[in-house]
């Protein structure tokens, strides 16, 4: 932007200024991704077709500018009929849709987005405003980029995590869109093209403002959230190229709303299922529960030394566990494998037990201690008045099986429990395997581009000492191993689950469709159950109840940014983490 500007101080005649020339925008924008004319003055004639100008009270911190299309459209598909006018700094004008204008200024690229800077506005009339529709799927945006632009088709919210923060919605056409890795077998190519696939159906939906956390927050109401899954129809605006609000969105093609945006409920919430059988184990990652508050005092982990995560203050806290009881309670369980709990002695599993039992739910814990190395561990929780641990935890950590490399993967928790109504009994087994998030470069295991992502051999094993771990005592007896393995239904640590003898219990019920979490606008199974195959045919139902991961995060615990407190609602289980939790009906006899 400041090099244009100083072009523009070097090169103050607009072109065509001289014979009187006015410019098309399709000129301007030319068939390719940036403009042949960029850094040349230039003057252009258009119809304004969205207008987000600063001027007003109402639009302080809007995008600075105004839409304006072609009004002679040219006969060449690959050059876009739409631009958007920079005018922030000179702010030379107030216009409005359907104003005819004449522009001069420079043009610019801007992060990637042709962009007219412009020093001088002149409204010479008005018209009708008509946006051009589009169909799915599109392989060339840039075609579009500025354009006035009518979505015919609903469009499925995919994802929300930024809606509080930049005021956004991930929205896509078709059907709901799944981590490669969920529906197809580790691939480069297939990979890639994927990838490509999926950019072809996809939009950031923008509230059409520079400035970060406004409020109200648009495209939410408290009633009917935009949970992912929902879709919105009539879906019409102005198409650009942008990295969102200040700069530090994610770059992406954005649709910016000229009218109402309409919502209609698809994927709507729902309880737990009824239980079916005598038994009902659940795997729950809790999002960071710390006993120790995140105020920057390294004084959380294994030696009291690490940053805290999670709760910034007691009233962050209280808001947590508040979530995590409700949960508890409509998921009336009997165990509870934990992950992403702190990793102390006891404190952490005291602090959640004593929380549910004054919301009147009897839990006690398996008291393993600290587990490893980690800043995080897993827990298992259970109901002294529906079950009993018997016989002393096993840990499944690197000493005991070299190819668990316990300085990347939580270590395993093993109990052992009896149903105190027949004493029949089964094993749960508590898991939390390296995440996607950092890499494993040192360990000589990157990201191979396959749809895996990072430490993928790592978290395979991992799974392979997982499950000699488990079946190796006369095939494992009735055992359960279920938690966050941090891997897809196809990836190769679920595979080698499998191949082993473990029933995948969510892929036998809900196949490829099974999901626990949402990244990037992408759906897919995190967290998993198996059963040994003494176990499988006890096993009731299994399934993820999506409290978790389909709702906007601004609707969790946290107080970031000056939040709303009228979004939060400690009574529901909405939100309480950004896992789903697994859940899993045994009837067990002896």
């Amino acid at each position: 932007l400041i090099l244009a500007l100083l072009l523009a101080a070097c090169n103050p005649a607009p072109t065509g200024a001289a014979d009187g020339t006015v410019l098309n925008v399709h000129t301007i924008q030319g068939p390719g991704a940036t403009s042949p004319l960029e850094g040349r003055n230039v003057t252009v004639r258009g119809i304004v077709t969205g207008d987000f100008q600063d001027y007003g009270d109402e639009g302080s911190g809007r995008l600075g500018g105004f839409f304006i299309a072609s009004l002679e459209p040219d006969a060449d598909p690959a050059s876009s009929e739409g631009l958007f006018v920079f005018e922030k700094a000179a702010r030379p004008g107030n216009v409005a849709a359907g104003d005819i204008v004449e522009v001069s200024g420079v043009v610019a690229e801007f992060f990637g987005e042709t962009q007219l800077l412009a020093s001088s506005i002149r409204v010479t009339g008005s018209d009708a405003v008509t946006p051009s529709e589009i169909e799915f799927p599109v392989r060339d945006f840039e075609r579009y980029e500025g354009m006035l632009l009518r979505i015919p088709e609903p469009m499925l919210i995919a994802g929300n995590h930024n809606l509080e923060r930049f005021g956004s919605l991930a929205v896509a056409a078709g059907e709901r869109h799944y981590h490669y890795t969920n529906r197809f077998r580790p691939d480069r190519q297939g990979f890639r093209r994927a990838v490509a696939a999926r950019a072809e159906t996809s939009l950031i939906l923008d509230d059409g403002y520079r400035s970060e956390n406004r409020r109200p927050v648009r495209y939410l109401d408290l009633a009917a959230p935009p949970r992912a899954g929902n879709v919105v129809v009539g879906l019409t605006g102005n198409l650009r190229w942008s990295r969102g609000s200040g700069g530090k969105g994610e770059s992406a093609y954005r649709l910016v709303p000229t009218a109402d945006v309409i919502a209609h409920e698809r994927n709507p919430r729902e309880l737990p299922r009824a239980r079916k059988g005598n038994l009902r184990v659940v795997s729950f990652n809790v999002l960071n529960l710390f006993e120790g508050l995140d105020n920057g005092s390294p004084r959380c982990g294994p030696r009291s030394d690490a940053n805290c995560r999670g709760a910034n203050s007691t009233l962050e806290q209280e808001r947590q566990l508040a979530k995590i009881g409700a949960s508890l309670d409509a998921l009336d369980a009997d165990i509870v494998a934990i992950a992403e709990i702190e990793n102390d002695a006891r404190d952490s599993l005291e602090l959640l037990v004593a929380a549910l039992a004054e919301a009147g739910m009897d839990y006690a814990y398996v008291d393993a201690g600290i587990i490893g190395g980690d800043t995080i561990k897993v827990g298992l929780l259970y109901r002294q008045e529906r079950v009993r641990p018997v016989g002393r935890h096993r840990i499944l950590d690197q000493r005991a099986d070299g190819r668990f490399d316990s300085r990347r993967n939580r270590p395993a928790l093993a109990q052992r429990f009896e149903l105190n109504a027949n004493n029949a009994q089964l094993t749960v087994v508590a898991n939390h395997l390296k995440s996607k998030g950092s890499d494993c470069d040192e360990a000589n295991d990157p990201d191979r581009g396959d749809g895996q992502a990072n430490c993928n051999l790592t978290r395979t094993r991992a799974a392979a000492a997982l499950a000699e771990f488990v079946l190796q005592d006369r095939g494992g007896g009735k055992a359960l191993v279920l938690g966050d393995f941090n891997a897809y239904l196809l990836e190769d640590p679920i595979r080698v689950l499998e191949d082993a003898g473990l029933v995948n219990l969510l892929a036998r019920e809900a196949g490829t469709d099974a999901y626990t979490y949402v990244f990037r606008g992408q759906a897919g199974a995190l967290d998993h159950a198996f059963a040994t195959p003494a176990l499988a045919a006890d096993v009731r139902q299994s399934f993820a109840w999506h409290s978790n991961a389909d709702e906007p995060p601004l609707l969790d615990y946290n107080m970031d940014r000056d939040r709303d407190p009228a979004t939060f609602d400690r009574t529901t289980p909405w939100r309480a983490s950004d896992h789903d939790p697994v859940v899993v009906d045994v009837e067990l006899s002896p």
